[in-house]
């Protein structure tokens, strides 16, 4: 096996422990020292022009690093760094590859400054508020390599459970353990006479998952409308209606409780509402992104009469169709407690591609 030769396309550094390894491999160090110095320094490239006299590895390592051949190396792999972008895995990127490539990039263009690393590493990324201030919070204080990669890998780590557009999910309803559901071929005998919605099955099934839909990659608390497409019945959405109600006009009323019901349905009609909002449980302010095993309170406001805000909740109260018997999900605007807490379950997330990014 012909060990390559040196033409100014490797880190002097590599090149060497290489070709000492391929000493060791094939036994050739029971020969003169003097006689491998010869054969490394046939093994480099003509075009570099190397002074007289090196007669041990490490002259023949300092020349190799002197000469304009190792400068252009280096620069070269600056630019690379410079030009380096992250792609999430959730838009097919490779973040073991991405981080090997960086750290060689690192090692051949001989980058050793934390920050200098920090930097190269933050431009690289993708330019939204998520990756920029969790980089910046996360990497502040690290003060080696594998710190600023341990951090890397966790902000990584916790993109791959952001609540993003498009992304199924399913909701658990807290306190009884059940799942949110509609089933298409099931509608309330009562109010609306719409798409039924109960809390059902102690598991995701197909009745359980919904598709979430909001007009960004990233949701944030309080203030991003989100919109719930359940997946089995496509084309409707989980919401409330306004219409005409006992001879006048009103919300429909749950069947068990007479709160607002919620069922699914595809209206595009100024009195349905379907944009939701989710409201950290325990903290009423709380920033962010919303990601997956989160518990919160859902919101929807009611535009039409009062203009109130009403929560999502569910409760041991059953309501029964037929021989079917259904725990009740309404909407209320009284005092929040546990039966209001819900916990969002990342099933799928979407996987974005440049095709979906380009429409």
């Amino acid at each position: 096996m012909d060990f390559p030769k040196y033409n100014g396309n490797v880190h002097p550094d590599e090149w060497i422990k290489d070709f000492q390894n391929y000493l060791e491999y094939f036994k050739i160090r029971q020969t003169r020292w003097e006689d491998c110095v010869k054969v490394a320094l046939s093994l480099v490239d003509s075009n570099i022009s190397l002074p007289t006299g090196i007669d041990s590895i490490e002259k023949l390592r300092n020349a190799l690093k002197e000469d304009i051949s190792f400068t252009i190396f280096k620069n070269t792999n600056k630019r690379k760094l410079q030009s380096l972008k992250y792609i999430p895995e959730s838009k097919g990127g490779d973040t073991s590859k991405f981080i090997s490539y960086f750290l060689k990039l690192c090692y051949n263009a001989e980058i050793i400054d934390i920050e200098e690393q920090k930097n190269y590493l933050y431009k690289s990324l993708p330019m939204n508020n998520y990756f920029s201030n969790e980089f910046y919070n996360k990497t502040k204080n690290a003060n080696s390599i594998n710190e600023l990669i341990r951090e890397f890998e966790d902000i990584v780590f916790e993109e791959s459970n952001l609540i993003k557009n498009e992304s199924i999910v399913a909701l658990k309803h807290v306190a009884t353990g059940k799942y949110l559901s509609s089933d298409e071929n099931l509608r309330y005998t009562t109010g609306s006479k719409f798409q039924l919605v109960f809390v059902g099955s102690p598991v995701p099934d197909p009745n359980s998952l919904w598709k979430i839909k909001f007009d960004k990659e990233l949701a944030t608390y309080n203030n991003t409308s989100i919109k719930l497409q359940h997946v089995k019945s496509s084309n409707k959405f989980l919401g409330i209606y306004y219409g005409a109600y006992e001879r006048y006009y009103d919300y429909y009323k749950s069947p068990s409780t007479n709160h607002t019901e919620v069922s699914c349905n595809n209206l595009n009609h100024a009195y349905w509402y379907e944009n939701w909002k989710f409201n950290d449980s325990k903290l009423e302010n709380r920033q962010g992104y919303l990601k997956s095993n989160d518990i919160s309170n859902i919101s929807i406001e009611k535009s039409c009469g009062d203009n109130k805000v009403e929560f999502l909740r569910s409760h041991d109260i059953q309501f029964t169709i037929g021989n079917d018997t259904f725990q009740e999900v309404v909407c209320h605007d009284e005092r929040l407690g546990g039966n209001d807490e819900w916990c969002i379950e990342l099933i799928k997330q979407h996987i974005w591609t440049i095709d979906t990014l380009h429409d």
